[in-house]
């Protein structure tokens, strides 16, 4: 199968496609994030790197050779989160370079598969993107699959139904022994050593990696006095006795934004990048390479990897 992702992020399609066991010949990539492109390339250095989705009229790709547009345009301008500015917003307006890609691969090849995903949004903004594509969106929360309360809409052309509730809960991914720290001073030991969270796996120094994630005192003065704001926008969690976390966004790398856990009285952790990578079902350290920040940005603005994967089995 020959695959063409816009907007690829960090090749999350690409993952799905293999968990799917579909056989993928080529894969074409367009994604301008210089930091989601290091980790795409770290995992899969076959893509075939694209550039600017605005350019795609100059790309060298036989067209009618397309099986399958895999797409994730950007959100900013849809989701009840942001300004509702809709595709007045450059970054959501992206998606009519999607549907002009999509209209010229189907005047080539009419067979062609896509999949388009997107956040929930308001219904005449939904409809906008129905009667451009031609089919209705199936809305599929990421909590079937996952322990992250994820709701999004999927427009695909061939028939999805809701995949099984698997039952996995946040505890079932927090690593191992990060439930309370085991003394202060290995919080100066990850400082001194500089230890990476790969590493730290390999040698099961659980406590190293919760207190690199350590909230400061300044942050536990702000979470008293916002927090409630916080958790009412779903913005923040506090999650030691949810089954499930939030949405993970692309905002999660600020101090404010996420899924924290309380370890006592006077301390809480932001959850580790692994465990966001759990989240979004994502092998472990899959988004190694880059800063905290970087992954929790790129992570937040992933797919869910066990959901994409479900619909492209669905695919007859």
């Amino acid at each position: 199968m020959n695959v063409l992702s816009l907007f690829d992020g960090i090749s999350c399609g690409r993952v799905a496609l293999e968990r799917a066991n579909i056989p993928v010949s080529k894969y074409y990539a367009s994604e301008i994030d210089k930091y989601a492109i290091q980790i795409s390339q770290k995992n899969y250095p076959d893509i075939i790197r694209l550039g600017d989705v605005n350019n795609w009229e100059s790309w060298d790709i036989d067209w009618s050779q397309v099986d399958l547009i895999l797409a994730g345009s950007p959100c900013q301008g849809l989701s009840f989160a942001g300004k509702q500015l809709a595709f007045d917003d450059a970054r959501s307006a992206l998606f009519f370079r999607f549907a002009e890609i999509l209209a010229h691969v189907q005047s080539l090849n009419p067979d062609v598969r896509f999949l388009l995903e997107n956040v929930r949004m308001k219904k005449e903004y939904e409809n906008v993107i129905t009667s451009i594509v031609g089919v209705e969106p199936v809305i599929i929360n990421s909590a079937l699959v996952s322990a992250q309360n994820r709701k999004r809409l999927y427009w695909c052309n061939w028939n999805v139904e809701q995949p099984a509730d698997k039952c996995i809960f946040l505890r079932d991914i927090l690593l191992e022994d990060c439930y309370a720290l085991t003394d202060k001073s290995q919080t100066i030991l990850t400082t001194l050593f500089k230890e990476n969270e790969k590493s730290m796996l390999k040698r099961k120094k659980m406590g190293l990696i919760v207190s690199d994630h350590l909230c400061s005192d300044a942050w536990l003065k702000w979470w008293r006095k916002n927090g409630d704001f916080q958790a009412q926008k779903k913005y923040s969690c506090i999650c030691n006795h949810a089954q499930k976390a939030i949405t993970l966004t692309a905002r999660q790398y600020a101090s404010w934004n996420g899924n924290f856990y309380q370890l006592g009285d006077k301390k809480f952790r932001k959850l580790t990048p692994v465990e966001c990578e759990r989240l979004q079902t994502l092998p472990d350290n899959f988004t190694e390479g880059v800063s905290n920040s970087q992954r929790y940005k790129m992570l937040g603005n992933g797919w869910t990897v066990d959901v994409i994967a479900y619909i492209l089995r669905s695919m007859k």
